[in-house]
């Protein structure tokens, strides 16, 4: 038995690329939260009518895959590109525009969950967090929740936990029935609970909405505070 993988709840709960492929070949639906970027994008951009392409990030390849599918690829942060792995970027974006979203992290993810056989892979943040945990609360499926977390020394370091996404998987976790819960999802959940009260301000103080704000995007903190203003349900085609 592999202690990481405690067949008997319905829903689980783990961090990163590891927690990943411990999770997904176990489960029907794979939730990825990224919350200060890949995830809230993609809410952010959906609801305003767009398609979004994840894609692996240093691939090399972004650029020759966004033309072979007629999108716009998006940047980074810092870079002049419409779009980018800010939130506030995609609410730029409108009906029929179509985007290339590459991240080390959320987006990676998603790859990963699809290459480890994962049969249906969601987006969550906190903006669509009870949607999503409400969309496969009353069904038999079997779930796991999948926190990014960050990275020490830029995007190819060791796994940094974040508090944000712990937050963010725990508002999709809170829907559910506990006694579905692993021990892991319901610390998350009972997290959620804690912090939902003054959400913005725990994801202002936290260590990564610190560093958003101080590189001038505080904006992107701001929108991916906005809990349960979406009803957005993203899954992962093709």
């Amino acid at each position: 038995m592999n202690p990481a993988n405690p067949s008997e709840y319905r829903v689980r709960f783990d961090w990163g690329p590891m927690g990943l492929r411990t999770i997904a070949p176990h489960v029907d639906v794979v939730v990825i939260v990224d919350v200060l970027s890949f995830t809230t994008c993609v809410d952010v951009a959906l609801g305003r009518g767009a398609e979004v392409f994840p894609y692996k990030m240093n691939d090399g390849t972004a650029l020759e895959f966004a033309e072979s599918v007629d999108a716009e690829l998006a940047g980074g942060r810092d870079g002049d590109d419409k779009f980018s792995l800010s939130p506030a970027s995609l609410a730029q974006a409108s009906v029929g525009d179509r985007i290339v979203l590459p991240s080390p992290n959320g987006s990676a993810l998603a790859f990963g969950a699809a290459d480890a056989g994962a049969r249906e892979v969601v987006a969550a943040c906190v903006r669509n967090g009870a949607a999503v945990g409400s969309a496969f609360a009353d069904d038999d499926v079997t779930v796991g929740v999948v926190a990014a977390g960050e990275r020490w020394n830029g995007s190819t370091g060791p796994l940094r936990v974040a508090v944000e996404d712990l937050l963010g998987a725990g508002a999709v976790l809170s829907m559910f029935d506990r006694l579905d819960l692993s021990p892991e999802a319901r610390a998350a959940a009972a997290a959620w609970h804690d912090a939902e009260p003054d959400i913005l301000d725990r994801l202002r103080d936290s260590a990564s909405g610190q560093e958003l704000i101080d590189r001038g995007w505080p904006d992107d903190v701001t929108l991916a505070a906005q809990a349960h203003v979406s009803d957005l349900v993203p899954v992962l085609q093709g």
